[in-house]
């Protein structure tokens, strides 16, 4: 399945006239690809993971949202629901990408559930340390836009060094 979204990144930059670069990142949901036009190119594996990630981006392009608490947003640039593939702007730190696994206007449904929120919470706070407050007030500032972040993890939130 990887191999195929990378397949069809391909296909979208054909589409486009744009050559590729490099791999930037990937994971179970898809890979991320730079273009010689200075913009990533996300390939999603499944059409539910890319549903929702294209989703986001279109709900904060609608908004103008390009930061979220002091934290870069990727800038949607195009899509391709047949392709499953995301066009976006390459930010710089701070940041929050990936947004494959958020929740639009609700929060999942496992958030009022303390058997799983409170390793996940203590998991979390281990991972990010001291930061762990300012990803807090990140994720409430993305719910203030409708926006339910759950893949919170270091690489999808980076901070300036």
């Amino acid at each position: 399945m990887y191999s195929e979204a990378v397949q069809r990144a391909r296909e979208y930059a054909s589409r486009r006239n744009l050559s590729i670069e490099r791999q930037l990142g990937g994971g179970i949901q898809g890979v991320v690809l730079s273009t010689h036009h200075g913009t990533a190119l996300k390939a999603l594996i499944r059409p539910e993971f890319y549903t929702q990630e294209r989703d986001v981006y279109l709900r904060l392009h609608q908004l103008g949202i390009e930061s979220v608490a002091g934290f870069n947003v990727p800038r949607l640039f195009a899509f391709h629901d047949e392709l499953l593939v995301i066009e976006m702007q390459i930010v710089t730190p701070p940041y929050v990408v990936d947004f494959a696994s958020a929740y639009l206007d609700s929060p999942p449904p496992y958030v009022n559930d303390p058997e799983i929120m409170g390793p996940w919470e203590d998991a979390k706070r281990e991972q990010f340390e001291k930061r762990w407050p300012t990803v807090k007030r990140v994720m409430s500032a993305f719910q203030l836009h409708g926006i339910y972040l759950s893949d919170i993890k270091p690489g999808n939130i980076e901070f300036a060094t």
